[in-house]
Formats: structure tokens, C-alpha cells, sequence
């Protein structure tokens, strides 16, 4: 069943997609809907990949960095440098 709805576009051109196609679709509150657009029409439905569903899914290739190790050693690089001029 297509259903039609109207919405408001803003001077910021946003348009707030009315609640009951976002229902109709499965899109929950705070969810994502992925948008396109392509000879005068447009689609939406409902987002496969997200951020947050794609956290997680590929390892780091290197080990983690110290980062306090990097500070340390830019400080004291600095530290030197001041003492050298």
C-alpha cells in the first residue's frame, strides 16, 4: 500500500518526514532513514549501515598507541629544544 504525505520545507531547507511513514517503514525514534533522490521523485527507507552499527566490525591492523608515551616524549622533545637555543 503507497501512502503520500505532505511536509513542510523550512528556509534551511529541512523537511520533518511525517511520524506515520516513518512507522510504516520501521524507522524508530533517534534510528536513521537513508534518502534518495533521482529524476524529480524521491525514496526513503529505512537505514541498513549506520555508525553504530558498524562499530566494532573491523580490527585495528596496529597495536594501540600509548598516547601519554607520545605526550611524554613531545614534552621532553620540547623541553630540549628550549634548553639547546
Amino acid at each position: 500500500m503507497v501512502k503520500e504525505g505532505a511536509a513542510a520545507v523550512t528556509r534551511r531547507n529541512q523537511a520533518a518526514v511525517p511520524a506515520e511513514a516513518l512507522r510504516a517503514l520501521g524507522v524508530k525514534p533517534q534510528g536513521k532513514a537513508a534518502l534518495a533522490a533521482d529524476d524529480g521523485s524521491a525514496r526513503l527507507a529505512p537505514a541498513a549501515f549506520t555508525l553504530e552499527s558498524a562499530f566494532g566490525s573491523v580490527k585495528s591492523a596496529a597495536s594501540p598507541t600509548d598516547f601519554d608515551a607520545l605526550i611524554r616524549a613531545a614534552k621532553d622533545d620540547k623541553a630540549l629544544r628550549r634548553t639547546d637555543a
